[in-house]
């Protein structure tokens, strides 16, 4: 199993480096351009990239959580309270991220007038509805995973 886990947390770690990249580098050189060409399209901007940071939190605490799931699964502790904990806690950074992009959709609106760019509001609802499809997931192996200790506690408790 650890095989298999490793490989998992190596999958967890190249969605990671993107993102960060993107943090560190991307948003602000966003930022720095904008501002520099029209002054009435900036506090749109800043909107916009107060949301990327907003959803770049929310998304490396989901994969904190996923990488201790993993830990969970190689000490052989997968079925625990803790696990469930783990999947709450990815389902509310889903959902989290789905809200912003929802409150953003008139930010969003803004920018496809300004450019006449029609494709910033279908990449908003595209990760938005990506993120809402990883809430409801978590969500059921959340009740999946507590129906399963529920049964093993009671198997075990059945001599």
């Amino acid at each position: 199993m650890k095989r298999q886990t490793t490989f998992l947390k190596a999958t967890l770690l190249v969605l990671a480096l993107p993102v960060l990249g993107l943090s560190v580098i991307g948003f602000p050189m966003l930022l720095m351009n904008i501002t520099k060409n029209d002054w009435q399209l900036a506090w749109v901007m800043y909107g916009i990239v107060a949301l990327l940071y907003g959803t770049a939190v929310a998304y490396f605490l989901a994969l904190y959580q996923a990488l201790k799931l993993l830990n969970y699964i190689n000490h052989n502790v997968a079925f625990s309270s803790a696990s469930v904990t783990a999947l709450k806690k990815i389902k509310w950074n889903a959902f989290i991220i789905t809200f912003l992009y929802v409150i953003s959709m008139p930010l969003l609106y803004m920018i496809a007038e300004y450019d006449d760019a029609p494709g910033i509001i279908i990449i908003g609802v595209a990760l938005g509805g990506a993120a809402f499809v990883v809430g409801v997931f978590a969500t059921l192996l959340q009740h999946l995973l507590t129906s399963a200790i529920d049964m093993k506690t009671e198997n075990d408790l059945t001599v």
